[in-house]
Formats: structure tokens, sequence, C-alpha cells
């Protein structure tokens, strides 16, 4: 098994300020938009992009979820052991405002159906928005595509996309994994 550093801490820093940059230019003030991460990746690059809006662009209040989407995967009966779910934190209205959905790596576009679904346990969004810090673009089994993209990668079906966090991990980097 080999590895390859795809994103270092320094680079990852530079795609979340971008990102939040062009959350900004579409959202404005967060007043009639919500971010959600989906469990249990998404929390962090949620949490980095509402810190960064926060201090660094001075926007007041933006309302940040996180949901879990556990029982809503297609396959979540088909492994041997049982799945451990996570916490879903909503606490905000999402009916007729625009959601942002956030995860770390869009490959099957699996997770994100699962959480198109369970979001609708909330209210009907006006519109649902896609963000991803790693596209891996050749992977798709479903027609699912972000709307915000951090960074492209090209990734074969034996390579897999590892994503650090300090806050979890002890340091922020990407590695392109070759089994």
């Amino acid at each position: 098994m080999s590895q390859k550093v795809l994103l270092s801490s320094k680079e990852i820093n530079i795609i979340l300020h971008r990102l939040a940059c062009q959350l900004l230019e579409n959202h404005l003030d967060f007043t009639n938009t919500v971010l959600i991460g989906i469990q249990p990746r998404g929390t962090f690059v949620a949490k980095r992009l509402t810190k960064i809006l926060k201090e660094e662009y001075g926007v007041k209040h933006i309302d940040l979820g996180f949901l879990d989407i556990t029982f809503y995967r297609d396959d979540f009966r088909r492994g041997e052991k049982p799945l451990e779910a996570n916490q879903t934190k909503i606490d905000f209205l999402v009916e007729d405002r625009k959601v942002v959905l956030i995860d770390d790596v869009l490959y099957t576009g699996r997770s994100i159906r699962a959480a198109l679904t369970a979001i609708q346990s909330f209210g009907r969004p006006s519109e649902i928005e896609l963000l991803t810090l790693i596209d891996r673009r050749f992977s798709r089994h479903l027609p699912i595509q972000p709307d915000y993209r951090g960074r492209q990668v090209d990734a074969i079906n034996n390579e897999r996309v590892k994503v650090m966090w300090e806050e979890n991990d002890g340091k922020d980097e990407i590695y392109l994994i070759n089994k």
C-alpha cells in the first residue's frame, strides 16, 4: 500500500478560504441559507467554513447543522457488522430556505442521495446545493455533481482518498492511497 499527499495543511486552508468566498458571493448574509455537514466527516468541513465566514468575513449569524444519513443509505443492511449512527443536530427550520449540504469527499454519490432523502424529514428547502472538499469525478454511480468543489481528483477504483483533520486525526492532510 502506497500513499501520496494530495493536499497539505496550507493547501487545505487556501481551498477552504476559496470555498468560503464562493459561498459568501452566492449567499451574502446567510439569512435565508443554512449549512449542513453530513456526518461524520462533512462536519469538519462545515465547522471550518462557518468559522472562516464568521471570523474572517464578518458574517454575523450562520445556521449550522449536522445530518446523520446512516439509515437512509441504500447499503446500510449489506454489511456484516452493525452500523453506528451519528447524531443529527438541526435546531432550525429548513422549510423554504436554501440548504448547502457539505461533505469531505464526493465518491459514488450514494451518501449525497441519502442526505437528500434525510433532509426532507426536516421540511422542504427552497433549494439544495452541494459543497465537497474533494470530488472524485470518475467514480460516480449516480448523476450528482457538486455546486462547490475544493479539488477534483482523478482516482481509479483501487485508489482511495483519505482526509485527515487536526481535530480528529492530529493534522490536516489529504492522501491518495493505492491499495
